[in-house]
């Protein structure tokens, strides 16, 4: 039979993943330096003889396509305190590069969240730090969460990150801005903070016996955000902490009580010699917020003079002060342990109480005495 009689039967490719076992879906990306190798063959016959032969073998390994996602992972804004310690903002980073990747945690108070965010940023927290959720509870817990970069990230799995910091008390503040930046890292050893990914000079051409690093990611925060570019191997989500309550429903309650005069010894009478108590009662109506810095002032009034030394401060009950301590008139805490301050100025007659911070749903007492004239 001459060559003109072959007749071509078959020409099969064999296509065989190394180190993958069975069919993998649609969804999943082939692993990072998995071996891709090609073999073709082709059957004929000549002179009726049945023949094959094989091609050299084709083979690529499958380069690492960088990407991943970072977002907040809380509904709104986290609501502080002023002075409250560990506030917390939650993030959640996804791995979707196909590889498993370590990720550098960079928390920072840039103002580049031109509105991402609502409001006006107008101060800082203090401390700043993000830490991994170790457990995956959803919650941080100090000393417990204390790892400051994401370790072996797997594919399509997520890590929850918590930036933490502590709130000022100076009034008038009203919301810090926040961002968490991510930079992914090599992965591959397992309780060590891999170094930077550098991607593959895209002017070279893919080499088939290597790994090439290709970053993928978007711009995380927009094109009018300087926080984020594409394919940079950074990514940036954006919180914001946000004073939650800028009063509280503080009340002051005053009442006058006889304690004695110089005539009746039962059921003492409001007249000239008589000695009064005055009591102040200051109440915190707000759930879970303090008034800070509280101070009382009160005049004497005419036709009385203020009893040297009686001003007391505490927990009411009683006929005013119930579990208190009685305090000095010069404004002074020294020798004292109670936090309290008081003072009586004879120039303006003034009864002044330091009081510190009345607690959410919490109350002081402070009492002090006049003498009828």
């Amino acid at each position: 039979m001459t060559a003109r009689n072959m007749k071509m039967l078959l020409l099969s490719g064999a296509a065989t993943l190394a180190g993958v076992a069975g069919n993998a879906q649609a969804q999943t990306a082939t692993p990072a330096g998995t071996t891709v190798s090609n073999t073709a063959s082709v059957s004929y016959t000549v002179n009726g003889a049945q023949q094959t032969t094989s091609s050299t073998t084709a083979s690529f390994v499958v380069d690492r396509k960088v990407n991943f996602t970072v977002v907040l992972d809380q509904p709104g804004n986290t609501s502080v305190n002023l002075g409250q310690q560990d506030a917390v903002l939650r993030f959640k980073v996804t791995n979707t590069t196909n590889g498993v990747q370590d990720f550098w945690l960079d928390p920072d108070q840039t103002t580049l969240s031109v509105g991402i965010i609502t409001g006006t940023d107008n101060f800082d927290v203090t401390g700043l730090k993000a830490y991994v959720d170790s457990n995956g509870n959803g919650t941080y817990e100090p000393g417990v969460d204390t790892r400051e970069y994401i370790d072996e990230l797997a594919p399509d799995a997520s890590a929850t990150v918590f930036i933490v910091g502590n709130i000022p008390s100076t009034a008038g503040i009203i919301m810090a801005q926040a961002s968490l930046h991510v930079l992914v890292a090599a992965g591959g050893a397992s309780g060590s903070k891999g170094d930077l990914l550098i991607p593959t000079d895209l002017n070279l051409g893919n080499a088939d016996n290597v790994v090439d690093v290709v970053f993928a990611d978007n711009d995380s925060d927009g094109a009018l955000n300087l926080g984020d570019i594409a394919r940079n191997g950074q990514g940036r989500a954006y919180g914001a902490y946000e004073i939650g309550a800028q009063n509280v429903a503080l009340t002051v309650t005053k009442s006058a009580l006889v304690l004695s005069d110089p005539v009746n010894t039962l059921n003492p009478k409001a007249i000239p010699g008589a000695e009064v108590q005055y009591c102040l009662l200051v109440q915190n109506g707000t759930a879970l917020t303090g008034a800070s810095g509280v101070v009382l002032t009160d005049v004497v009034p005419t036709n009385t003079t203020y009893v040297p030394g009686s001003i007391s401060i505490g927990a009411p009950g009683g006929t005013c002060v119930l579990l208190g301590t009685t305090e000095d008139d010069d404004d002074s805490d020294a020798g004292e342990l109670d936090g309290f301050t008081a003072s009586f100025n004879a120039a303006s007659k003034t009864v002044t109480a330091n009081v510190g911070t009345v607690a959410g749903l919490g109350a002081v007492a402070v009492a002090f005495k006049v003498t009828i004239n």
